[in-house]
């Protein structure tokens, strides 16, 4: 187990009771390549489900009546039953058992989705995607937990290459499919491609997944998952909402005061207990720590490109949903296969070396990101920065999730991967909501020149977002292209401000890596305390 140079008083306060373990290290090649099968592909089908609606809006707003308010529901809540509960199920794995979790969550997230494709009205879609995000939640954990507690050390960090780089290109993959379905099909098809994804990963982990469980002394942590879930769906909700209604609407600010509120609660709390859910001293560990800020900035950062790009392509380029999502491909060429083999060159070269040269690259990609773009250029202006961003995220990615399950006992590993997933999904709504805001606040900016003689009502439609002003430009007669001309360029100074932003954000982790990266004398040292503690 890896984590980071601790006093042993203090590595005993963060150790857990002794438990006794059920697990079965699997040698077998076919059998782990059935094992990677079934537990990736519960993955994707878990992760596409975050994007897939985003390009069925329209479609649903018409068929069902949905307003903007209800469709922002039918997509977020989904995301926000999945961050609430990841912490609390992953505990409950290592408990009651990872393959029964498991197996419950394909069952529960099959027939959730196949009632969302038989939806005939919002509530029902809505119903039907937050019972979705309970089964997500009660599969995403567990299928890293499964690869941890099955695969021996020196295949573990390979395994774990490969789920990281699905993990990543599940939602661009999800994206693309997605928008092929609905350029070609009704929007419930979009709800058949989980269903038929999560059909296989039942089938192959009922024939090759075995069941992996800790005796763990003590009562399971009730109000810590409690104080948890409401603080992590909290202030999920709070990103979710601050963009769209603005910081100070009641559901944004409310969320996030009640959010952090539970936080420092679940904090007090889970220090004074014996046998708590998540033990907060562990972030003294530099290698958790570093992995979770790296994990935390890299999926911000990801998701504020996957926001922005799909706007630029068709707004500015006037690509279809589908070519928009297919330009998003070259991002998954170039992360899945270096996810893979990531982990073994945080072996050659050093985990701290890794992470900060990951960083430092995906720095440069959004640095070309933000100099390059260009509506004259098209794709081309952005493909550069695109690749390189890749390569680092690609880079960082797989490591930062390895340093953090290695930092936790075996009897916790439901919660490191619990811990894991956690971050992505927060690292994701806060990249939603940061640099989504960066670039309204850049269009806005832009824009207001070219909106000086329209009228009041068109000029603020216009300064809404480049939507709202295609819709505007049907109105405005001669005045139309001029306006477009300056609501695409507008967009394109609203990406640069975000962009710069996110290289604000990786600057700060790549100092923080080199300051407090997890040191392989660290690790080392930490290793050598495990010994002596779990023989």
């Amino acid at each position: 187990m890896t984590a980071t140079t601790v006093e042993p008083s203090e590595h005993r306060a963060v150790t857990p009771p002794p438990v006794s373990h059920e697990a079965e290290l699997v040698t077998d090649p076919k059998r782990q390549r059935r094992i990677l099968i079934a537990t990736c592909s519960a993955l994707i089908a878990v992760v596409s489900s975050v994007s897939g609606l985003n390009v069925a809006q329209q479609h649903l707003a018409l068929d069902l009546g949905a307003s903007q308010s209800q469709l922002l529901w039918i997509i977020n809540g989904y995301t926000m039953a999945l961050a609430a509960l990841l912490l609390p199920i992953g505990a409950l794995g290592d408990r009651l058992g990872r393959k029964p979790i498991l197996l419950s969550g394909l069952v529960l997230f099959i027939a959730a989705n196949s009632m969302a494709s038989l939806a005939t009205t919002t509530t029902m879609l809505m119903g039907a995607r937050i019972l979705a995000g309970v089964a997500a939640a009660m599969i995403m954990p567990v299928t890293l937990s499964v690869i941890t507690s099955s695969f021996p050390p020196e295949e573990r960090a390979r395994a774990v290459g490969i789920w990281s780089g699905f993990a990543g290109a599940g939602g661009i993959l999800g994206l693309f499919v997605a928008s092929f379905l609905i350029d070609n099909f009704t929007w419930p098809w979009l709800f058949a491609m989980p269903v038929a994804i999560a059909a296989v990963s039942l089938a192959m982990t009922i024939q090759a997944v075995g069941n992996s469980r800790e005796h763990q002394p003590g009562r399971f942590d009730t109000v810590g998952s409690v104080l948890s879930a409401v603080a992590i769906g909290a202030i999920v909700l709070g990103i979710h909402e601050g963009p769209e209604k603005g910081w100070t609407h009641a559901l944004a600010l409310g969320g996030l005061i009640v959010g952090f509120g539970a936080l420092a609660a679940f904090i007090a709390w889970e220090l004074r207990q014996d046998n708590p859910l998540l033990d907060i001293r562990v972030f003294s560990h530099r290698g958790l720590a570093a992995g979770s800020i790296t994990l935390l900035v890299v999926f911000a950062v990801m998701f504020g490109v996957f926001l922005v790009l799909p706007q630029f392509t068709q707004a500015v380029l006037g690509y279809t949903a589908l070519k928009a999502a297919a330009s998003l491909l070259p991002m998954v060429v170039v992360m899945m296969p270096l996810s893979a083999v990531a982990p073994l060159i945080a072996q050659r070269i050093g985990t701290r070396t890794t992470l900060a040269a990951g960083v430092g690259i995906f720095t440069a990609g959004l640095v070309l990101l933000a100099l390059m773009v260009s509506a004259e250029g098209g794709y081309w202006s952005v493909l550069p920065g695109l690749l390189v961003l890749s390569f680092g995220i690609g880079l960082c990615m797989s490591p930062s999730t390895t340093v953090i399950t290695e930092s936790l006992p075996a009897s916790k590993q439901g919660v490191a991967s619990a811990l894991n997933d956690t971050v992505r999904e927060l690292g994701g709504a806060i990249g939603i909501a940061l640099l989504g805001s960066f670039v309204s606040a850049g269009y806005r900016t832009s824009v207001a020149p070219a909106t000086e003689g329209l009228s009041p009502e068109l000029a603020h439609r216009v300064q809404e977002g480049i939507g709202s002003a295609f819709a505007a430009a049907m109105e405005l007669g001669p005045d139309a292209a001029p306006v477009l001309t300056a609501a695409k360029a507008a967009l394109v100074d609203g990406w640069q401000y975000a962009m710069w932003f996110g290289v604000g954000l990786a600057l700060a982790t790549f100092v923080y890596l080199m300051v407090r990266g997890p040191r392989e004398s660290d690790l080392a040292a930490e290793d050598a305390l495990d010994a002596d503690l779990h023989p």
